[in-house]
């Protein structure tokens, strides 16, 4: 009996329903593995239909065209080795979420994953059903043990397979990114190798489906917790690991180990992944945005920039009486900066026809906030008109925090496609914005450099709506915003927590009273990249109208 196993493993992008071009990415990545020597070739979690499918997966018709796709992949790779994929299985009125392993011609082993993950993003006790825990299975001379994915983060799947035979444990996943997601990933494999006394291969999807952005940075540890294998985070790759029987039993050889970027580059890229994949998969290859001369759309256009390449992402500015020479200025630094095409479609024209046409309505009363915001919806108009007449996608550039008080005009600014800083505070613009200035990499296609001007940086928020108008005037300084909003939102701190850690009172008061009322906002949004613990859509689920206040 041979004393050497080697997996190659596949950290590949599937598309959310393509399930024709992910069986044709399974077949070549089981054609580099057959290549290369491999016993087996390994896909992540659910790869035949792409992750996560919601309720997708639940029509009949979808989950049996997937599970007709996997057996008939199942015969076509007949001589070689084995493919473990992940699919949905139907048996009688129950629905699983499953991994599959290929050999010979048929399905030769079925896992069934047994907890259900029913928290941040994920609503799999609605969807699946859970099955039972399986036992290992063998291909040539090695016992595999397979927990399906949130299997391995409770410890009794993982020990029943040690004490059942299982001599490594490999574990396919849909682990979607937040900040430092990773280290929490490897906390719980390493108390798994513990446990068992077993080497693990930890294999993990990659790329962005609608707001969540899979990471990859796969890895695969020896008992004790040693770090074997580390594939680079954010891109596809597939890699071969060998594992050799010795005295002690099987041990992963050592292999590539990517170190793992910091924060500000993992986020970064994540809204780069995310918003390339949302237009690859969605069928758009240009995009445009309002460029104002502020650091949120200078963000948006260098993301885009870097995402599909500058000639593809069409700028657009739209400046009224309040917009000033500076702004002006300054857009026009940063799309020639990036190399975008920037147009200028003044808007005065249009506003005061509009202004017009209300006046008899308006009449008696005192301009204010329906004035300011004309001005915004007829640029969301017009930025509308644009997407339609050329089929670009229209980019919203609101962040997390004006998006959580309310500081957007609905059908106005916060018109669009997609938002790569949705989650993204302010105060973590403006660094992230100095780090994509002072950083470039291979993944980007925006050119190196000082891209964003630090004036755009540096200079005052406005939303220019009105004569010298600051942000500061209607909400705190972005510092302290976003202090209170984390504690808030992340946190889920009371008033009187946030009170007691030194913030005033009423300031925390009015910044949660805006956060409630915006909930009718955030609900007609668009979809944005998820980089934190509570991102806006899944991960926070609150009602459209409440009027409960925390009145501590």
């Amino acid at each position: 009996m041979s004393d050497r196993f080697r997996l190659t493993i596949a950290q590949l992008n599937p598309t959310v329903g393509a399930l024709a071009d992910n069986i044709a990415r399974a077949r070549a990545a089981w054609e580099a593995g057959r290549d290369a020597g491999a016993d087996m070739v390994a896909l992540p979690e659910m790869f035949a239909t792409g992750y996560q499918t919601q309720d997708l997966v639940r029509r009949p018709a979808f989950h049996r065209e997937a599970m007709a796709a996997v057996e008939a992949l199942a015969v076509e790779l007949g001589d070689g080795p084995a493919l473990g994929i992940g699919a949905p299985w139907a048996e009688g009125d129950k629905l699983y979420n499953a991994y599959l392993v290929l050999r010979g011609g048929r399905i030769v082993a079925r896992m069934l994953k047994h907890h259900l993950p029913n928290e941040d993003v994920f609503d799999e006790i609605r969807i699946y059903d859970a099955g039972p825990i399986a036992g290992p299975y063998r291909i040539g001379p090695l016992r595999l043990g397979t927990p399906v994915c949130e299997d391995a983060w409770h410890d009794d799947v993982a020990e029943t397979l040690a004490e059942t035979g299982a001599e490594v444990l490999f574990i396919p996943n849909g682990s979607p990114y937040r900040r430092r997601k990773l280290d929490l990933r490897m906390q719980h494999m390493v108390s798994r190798v513990v446990e068992t006394g077993l080497p693990l291969v930890y294999l993990n999807t990659v790329g962005g489906q609608d707001d969540q952005v899979f990471d990859g940075a796969s890895f695969a540890l020896n008992p004790g917790g040693q770090l074997m294998a580390q594939l680079p985070p954010m891109v596809e790759a597939i890699r071969h690991l060998d594992i050799l029987r010795g005295p002690e039993g099987w041990r992963i050889e050592p292999g590539e180990r990517t170190p793992q970027p910091d924060d500000w580059e993992q986020d970064y890229h994540a809204m780069v992944l995310s918003l390339r994949d949302y237009l690859r998969k969605s069928g758009f290859a240009r995009v445009l945005l309002g460029l104002s001369g502020g650091v949120d759309s200078a963000l948006v256009a260098t993301i885009a920039a870097d995402a599909i390449g500058p000639e593809n992402v069409r700028c657009v500015m739209l400046p009224s009486q309040f917009t000033s020479a500076q702004s002006l200025a300054d857009a026009a630094a940063v799309a020639g900066a990036l190399g975008c095409p920037l147009d200028t479609v003044p808007i005065e024209g249009p506003r005061d026809a509009v202004e017009a046409a209300l006046a008899p309505l308006f009449a008696g009363t005192r301009p204010g906030i329906a004035e300011e915001n004309i001005q915004s919806r007829l640029r969301g108009l017009m930025l509308m008109a644009l997407s339609n007449k050329f089929g670009s996608m229209l980019l919203t550039t609101g962040n997390k925090s004006e998006v959580a008080v309310g500081y957007c005009t609905i059908y106005g600014d916060m018109a669009g496609g997609y938002n790569p800083l949705k989650d993204l505070y302010k105060t973590r613009v403006f660094e992230t914005c100095r780090w994509r200035n002072a950083n470039h990499r291979d993944w980007m296609m925006g050119p190196a450099g000082e891209v964003i001007p630090p004036r755009v940086i540096d200079k005052p928020p406005s939303a220019e709506l009105r004569e010298d108008q600051k942000d500061e005037d209607s909400l705190p300084p972005y510092a302290v915003l976003d202090a209170i909003l984390e504690r808030l939102i992340e946190g889920e701190q009371s008033v009187a927590e946030i009170v007691a850690a030194g913030f005033d009172r009423e300031t925390v008061r009015k910044i949660e009273h805006l956060v409630f009322i915006s909930e009718h906002k955030r609900f007609q949004s668009a979809p944005g990249t998820r980089l934190t613990t509570m991102a806006f859509w899944l991960d926070r689920r609150y009602p459209i109208v409440n009027r409960w206040r925390d009145g501590s």
